[in-house]
């Protein structure tokens, strides 16, 4: 059975229900049931019609569901139970399931399962080993979230922000179990973009390609973190750079610049130096400060600091990075890479120390331990030979 055939049906099956007046829960439910026959049934009797087939079999189980029968009685007055050639999806039918998925009453976390689950079309333990819970922890939270939206009617196109800043959620988890989150946000912006004519939405697109083009780099052969300046640049995927700037391409000529794009745009000039001598560092500086005009976040904030310092020298770096706040994560670890450049040694090995302490998983420790190693071989070898 083609797997991926089912995943892209269920979204569209949800949809069709939900234009048929049942509500979230219960028709992501039956939906969810007709995929469990469907896995069961059709490697020996595979439908002519598999999207018609899951149709009528999800219908039937949520009409089983409901308990009045002068409810049911009224649902199938007015909608047929077999389906019929109008039960298509269309572009802004289709755009419905993400923008329920990612609505504002929801926790982000909540919002990214949901979104995975009802218009990625993963299962719940497919989901649950990708955030690494207990499946039944992971069915609460969506049973949770698919009670929030049950009753929420989307009439007006929502807040395309909100659905991006859900998918960029689901493609900064990265990979974890059998699903590569990475990937399936970037399938499920590719869907997207082809719903709705938004720059932001192709500058999203385009961030993901470009990103994602580096990732083979990204960990040595040990697990271990490849910073971007160290990275085996061959190894970048030349095909998804070539068409991640293609869309930010388009996206920028819209002349609708918003923060996906400008964060594109410096993953672009990333990309494009062949080798890290070859950044033009300042022109990334000054697409923070369009990033920063657009969005004045700590961590745009903090990443421009680098920028600078790399453009104007560790100390122009040093003072951008001054106005914040030295609680933030990676701050420590941003000094310590300025305060090596400018040849601050000492500070930069206990930065390193201090950064490690900071570090949100065991990759990013032992790299910033490895640093902190580094400096201190360094320190040493410059004190050697002892003096008489």
């Amino acid at each position: 059975m083609d797997s991926d055939l089912i995943r892209t049906l269920g979204p569209q099956v949800l949809t069709i229900l939900l234009g048929r007046g049942a509500d979230f829960a219960a028709a992501e439910d039956a939906v969810q049931e007709a995929l469990v026959e469907a896995f069961v049934g059709w490697p020996d009797r595979p439908p002519r019609d598999p999207k018609a087939w899951l149709v009528t079999v999800a219908w039937r189980k949520f009409l089983d569901a409901t308990r009045s029968e002068a409810a049911r009685r009224r649902r199938e007055e007015t909608t047929a139970a077999e389906p019929v050639a109008g039960d298509v999806v269309d572009a802004d039918e289709s755009l419905t399931l993400y923008f329920l998925c990612a609505h504002p009453s929801l926790s982000p976390s909540s919002a990214v399962a949901l979104t995975l689950r009802a218009v990625g079309g993963l299962t719940t333990r497919q989901i649950a080993d990708a955030y690494l819970v207990p499946e039944a922890t992971m069915a609460q939270r969506i049973s949770r979230a698919k009670k929030t939206v049950s009753g929420e009617r989307l009439t007006v196109p929502g807040d395309v922000a909100t659905v991006l800043r859900t998918l960029y959620l689901v493609f900064n988890e990265g990979y974890s179990g059998d699903v590569d989150l990475a990937a399936e946000a970037i399938r499920l912006t590719r869907g997207l973009s082809e719903a709705v004519d938004h720059p932001e939405v192709a500058g999203l697109l385009a961030l993901m390609l470009l990103h994602h083009a580096r990732r083979p780099a990204r960990t040595g052969p040990d697990g271990d973190l490849v910073p971007l300046a160290e990275q085996d640049r061959a190894r970048w995927d030349t095909a998804l750079i070539a068409e991640g700037v293609r869309v930010l391409q388009n996206a920028l000529a819209r002349d609708r610049l918003g923060e996906y794009q400008a964060q594109a745009a410096i993953a672009a000039l990333h990309a494009d130096a062949q080798t890290v001598e070859e950044t033009d560092w300042v022109q990334i500086v000054e697409w923070y400060d369009e990033l920063v005009a657009l969005a004045d976040t700590p961590v745009v904030r903090l990443n421009r600091a680098v920028a600078v310092g790399e453009a104007d020298g560790p100390r122009a770096g040093l003072a951008a990075l001054s106005d914040l706040d030295p609680s933030l994560p990676r701050y420590a670890a941003v000094e310590a890479h300025l305060r090596e450049r400018d040849d601050d040694l000492a500070a930069a090995a206990r930065l390193y120390v201090e950064a490690a302490d900071r570090a949100r998983d065991v990759a990013e420790r032992n790299h910033l331990i490895k640093q902190a190693a580094r400096i201190r071989e360094r320190i040493q070898s410059r004190a050697w030979p002892p003096r008489d």
